[in-house]
């Protein structure tokens, strides 16, 4: 059982302790998301479904307005506009609502953390995907979110090949963190990047060598929320996947997962609770 250290991010100026492992739950705005429980549309639902997340015990929303999904269309900007990312304005105080947005684009991250107090931008491409996205991180300076992907949404599950799994991923997150480190960017969480640009196989391979990311000492995120390496392997739809994730969250948790990012959040706070409270006990 991994044994985890204390982690901190700053989150608008707070600190935010991982050393309890936290939720995320996914808010998506794409009308193509894999998993259609997750789409909302009107203004109205994605105030709802934000409620629903806090309600549920997350204490992060991760607003995503364009589908990454294997074979996605390509969109230009279009959904990456509010209202969507106003969702933290609908939140009262008390709620400690904490958005994080899903993007790739440099000017949508800028436009979300000083138009609309967003406090967290989750990068599915690292900075692949737009070259001024670490110059802006850097001066934003808020917690960024680097994800492991071969290739882009369009072509990475076309044939993902790798010489060395965990050797390719652990240098491409060398170089990464390197880079924002020598721009002064502060708070990095990394994510291997679950069902993005690996197969099955491969997924169950970075599954198993999970504990070693610690490494880095960095906060890890974890996304496998009803993703094709359980569908895929148990049978089904993203619709049957739900104890597949619990699963799968709760070995992630047990490897030293500090962020669970999910469709089903009461059910990952759930795992969280239990998890934790084996470990407690461990200290008696």
């Amino acid at each position: 059982m991994e044994t985890k250290t204390a982690k901190y991010i700053n989150v608008n100026g707070q600190l935010m302790d991982l050393s309890r492992p936290q939720v995320m739950g996914i808010l998506n705005v794409t009308p193509d998301s894999f998993y259609a429980g997750s789409r909302q549309q009107t203004e109205k639902d994605i105030i709802s479904r934000a409620s629903q997340i806090l309600e549920e015990g997350a204490s992060i929303i991760d607003i995503g307005a364009y589908s990454s999904r294997p074979n996605a269309e390509h969109i230009s900007r279009g959904r990456d506009e509010p209202p969507a990312y106003r969702t933290g304005n609908h939140q009262p105080p008390s709620s400690g609502c904490v958005v994080s947005v899903d993007t790739f684009r440099a000017d949508v991250a800028r436009m979300c953390v000083e138009e609309y107090g967003v406090a967290i931008i989750n990068d599915i491409a690292a900075g692949e995907m737009d070259p001024q996205m670490f110059g802006t991180i850097a001066r934003l300076g808020v917690p960024y979110i680097i994800m492991h992907m071969q290739g882009t949404p369009q072509n990475m599950q076309m044939n993902p090949h790798y010489d060395n799994l965990l050797k390719e991923v652990f240098f491409y997150f060398s170089e990464k963190v390197q880079k924002l480190r020598n721009l002064g960017v502060k708070d990095i969480i990394l994510d291997p990047g679950f069902g993005f640009g690996k197969t099955v196989e491969h997924n169950y391979q970075l599954m198993n060598h999970l504990e070693e990311f610690s490494l880095f000492e960095l906060p890890l995120l974890v996304g496998v929320s009803r993703k094709s390496m359980i569908y895929k392997l148990l049978g089904g739809t993203p619709d049957d996947a739900l104890n597949g994730t619990t699963v799968l969250d709760t070995i992630s948790l047990l490897k030293g997962a500090d962020i669970l990012r999910v469709h089903d959040v009461k059910a990952a706070v759930e795992t969280v609770k239990i998890v934790q409270k084996m470990k407690d006990s461990a200290a008696f």
